[in-house]
């Protein structure tokens, strides 16, 4: 695979991001963590996934830069296959742990909410949505993924404010479990995929899908409608306005 990195041992799966230095996502991506995710939940030799990025990101979100330019079609089929990684994710049976190395904005955010236990570097980083801010409208999708974890209340007001949290934020709220040195994240969740999967695999996968049976649901409901209008926002002249600014800023960062 171009964008990521495998590694099974002793019956735990590593899938580590790997395109570029901040690892934004583009359709490329999407499509191949859907592939390997579905991989892996039917390979009986793996019993747990962790997902990883590089020093430094997670994954910096959408790459704008790139999406930005796909026609109509490619912009249909990243954020169908978008909404498609998140349901996979959320409805991975087997315990997964996002190791979360860095910055982890928007759809790094996302890739790692739909984890059963965050593990997050200490450092200046920052994670949460700030899908509106950029343009972007906020599926329900995603809105019931965030107060899962968050509540209703707060998810609510942080999607609308496209709130950004630090590392101590991100504990103090619940959106991540752990908060450790960079050089420790991979090795603490680990740790902790292990102790998942000394449980009963049967008992324990069951009780997740259980528990997350309502969550699941919601993801699976029909999202055309809401993917529709997504499309026709992303593509008003307003919001490729303010997307042009900010891939404007994030050019400019690149360069220096």
């Amino acid at each position: 695979m171009k964008t990521l990195e495998i590694n099974i041992e002793n019956n735990l799966a590593v899938v580590a991001l790997n395109r570029g230095r901040s690892n934004p996502i583009n359709l490329e991506m999407v499509l191949e963590l859907i592939s390997a995710v579905k991989e892996l939940e039917a390979n009986d030799e793996v019993e747990g996934l962790i997902i990883s990025g590089k020093e430094g990101f997670f994954s910096a979100g959408i790459d704008l830069i790139e999406v930005y330019h796909y026609n109509e079609q490619q912009s249909k089929d990243f954020w169908t296959n978008f909404l498609l990684m998140q349901t996979t994710l959320v409805s991975f049976k087997k315990p997964y742990v996002a190791a979360i190395t860095g910055h982890s904005p928007a759809g790094g955010c996302i890739i790692a909410l739909c984890a059963d236990y965050r593990v997050m570097a200490k450092g200046s980083f920052i994670i949460g949505l700030n899908e509106i801010p950029v343009g972007i409208i906020v599926p329900e999708a995603v809105f019931h993924l965030y107060s899962f974890w968050l509540g209703k209340r707060k998810a609510y007001q942080y999607l609308l404010e496209g709130k950004l949290l630090n590392v101590d934020e991100a504990l103090q709220e619940g959106l991540v479990d752990e908060i450790v040195e960079p050089i420790d994240v991979l090795t603490v969740a680990k740790k902790k995929l292990k102790v998942y999967m000394k449980m009963n695999p049967e008992t324990w996968r069951q009780s997740k899908l259980n528990l997350r049976k309502e969550l699941i649901s919601q993801m699976q409901t029909d999202q055309s409608e809401t993917l529709n209008k997504m499309l026709e926002k992303w593509w008003s002249s307003e919001t490729r306005l303010s997307l042009q600014k900010v891939i404007d800023q994030l050019t400019k960062s690149v360069k220096n």
